[in-house]
């Protein structure tokens, strides 16, 4: 059964904390990763390997850099989960 979109930004809200230490209340879907967040590529490149394992979902590196706020990844999960 698909996820929404809520519980995918919530689980992805977890991850963001966990990796990156950010507080997941502040892990919102106009919030930009860089900008916002304060998250830099090498810590980016955890989330997306925890994102993929916690969704099921392939994030090949060319789609990486198209998630630039919290709402693409949601969008990209959300699309591409089994």
């Amino acid at each position: 059964m698909a996820l929404t979109q809520e519980e995918i930004l919530s689980d992805l809200a977890e991850i963001v904390e966990e990796v990156a230490g950010v507080d997941a209340a502040d892990v919102q879907m106009d919030k930009s990763f860089t900008g916002d967040l304060d998250v830099d590529s090498l810590t980016m490149v955890e989330v997306v390997v925890a994102a993929e394992e916690k969704f099921g979902v392939k994030i090949p590196d060319d789609a990486v850099k198209d998630l630039s706020t919290v709402g693409d990844a949601v969008g990209y999960i959300q699309k591409n989960q089994a």
